[in-house]
């Protein structure tokens, strides 16, 4: 009679196994294929088909219980020009920068979404992003607009009611900004197309990703495309 039992045992623990596995060939979800995920367990992927793309997939992910899951996932739109490697991207490029970079807040013209915990600064009409690099303000909001940066350098955030309904500051050049690099890169809500260097996403998926965001959690974003030198999986 142990035999039997043996066999049995093995081929309940087989099926059992063969319920959970992914199917031959695929691969892992992608966090896990990533060089880092930036250490917090909250996750923006922002990827596109290859450097030349203006189109590709927002999806933002979570870990719990040791394991990432996908908790939602949007059509993206990217910089007219396509992408660039941050570290050397140029400002005026219209490329979106690919790299993994911290989220330091939310802002937005409209109110945050019901639940939204991040960080979230209200825009008013005193409200802009200072990209002159001659300013001492450079890529940062500016509230009322200094004088060493110039209006003709500078996003008045008010007028950009699409854009700027709701949006996450992405830390591209931001720590120590590297002046010509870039500044205000943003992930927020659709315009028209394409946007200066920015990730966008419809407006309900922007609503959906800032009352998911928790930052304790530490969200990053990572931007890249989905094979080459600028892969995803590289940052």
């Amino acid at each position: 009679m142990r035999r039997p039992l043996l066999t049995f045992a093995v081929l309940l623990t087989l099926a059992t196994g063969s319920l959970g596995a992914a199917p031959a060939g695929t691969p892992p979800p992608l966090p896990y294929r990533m060089a880092d995920t930036g250490g917090g367990s909250q996750l923006i992927t922002a990827e596109a088909p290859d450097t030349g793309s203006t189109t590709g997939t927002v999806t933002w992910w979570e870990r719990r219980g040791g394991r990432w899951t996908k908790a939602g996932s949007a059509p993206a739109r990217f910089g007219a020009n396509g992408l660039a490697e941050g570290s050397a991207r140029e400002q005026g490029t219209s490329t979106t920068p690919t790299g993994l970079y911290d989220l330091p807040y939310a802002f937005g013209i409209e109110e945050a979404p019901a639940g939204t915990t991040y960080p979230y600064r209200k825009v008013t009409e005193d409200s802009w992003w200072c990209q002159d690099n001659a300013s001492r303000a450079y890529n940062r909001w500016v509230e009322p607009r200094p004088a060493d940066c110039r209006a003709d350098e500078a996003e008045h955030l008010v007028t950009y009611g699409t854009q700027y309904a709701r949006a996450l500051v992405i830390g591209f050049n931001y720590d120590g900004p590297v002046r010509g690099r870039g500044a205000g890169i943003f992930l927020h809500v659709n315009g028209r197309g394409a946007t200066a260097g920015c990730v966008s996403v419809p407006a309900e998926a922007m609503a959906r990703i800032l009352a998911w965001a928790e930052p304790e959690r530490r969200p990053h974003i990572a931007v890249g495309t989905s094979s080459g030198p600028t892969a995803i999986t590289r940052y």
